[in-house]
């Protein structure tokens, strides 16, 4: 099950089914199953997450938290994977600086999320590459394209 929440401002429909079918297809395309709580959040919010996480003094768009961080396949006994954080007001900036909807922007941070909780990441040259050739694949399956 996908939980999506939002913290500050209300979310639309369209964008919280959105939202949920991204995590769904990433679940899919993996061949993962589980839960993941979505919580879209407001720029002061992530900002001090990102502080008390991740010793970086600064809005980012996406945040995860892992519910069994670095095993092989991740998830606890009771099928919870983890939580992923979007803060809107920077997914609205990127889509408008990509030039691309919101909706796609936020698709793309919940399976960019997605990826991580199940342990993908980006840390080095390699990693990003698989990553995002992921990242796409499971936006086109969606109809998120760019």
């Amino acid at each position: 099950m996908i939980e999506v929440y939002s913290e500050d401002e209300a979310l639309t429909a369209a964008e919280e089914a959105g939202i949920r079918a991204a995590c769904e297809a990433a679940l899919a395309a993996e061949g993962a199953r589980g839960d993941i709580t979505v919580l879209v959040a407001g720029a002061e919010h992530i900002r001090q997450l990102n502080r008390d996480f991740r010793q970086v003094d600064r809005v980012t768009d996406v945040l995860t938290f892992p519910s069994r961080e670095g095993e092989e396949l991740p998830g606890a006994p009771d099928g919870y994977l983890g939580d992923i954080m979007i803060c809107r007001s920077r997914a609205l900036e990127q889509a408008e600086e990509y030039g691309h909807s919101l909706s796609r922007e936020l698709a793309f941070l919940a399976v960019h999320g997605t990826l991580h909780i199940l342990g993908y990441d980006h840390m080095n040259e390699a990693e990003e590459r698989i990553m995002r050739a992921r990242q796409r694949t499971i936006l086109e399956r969606i109809g998120e394209t760019r």
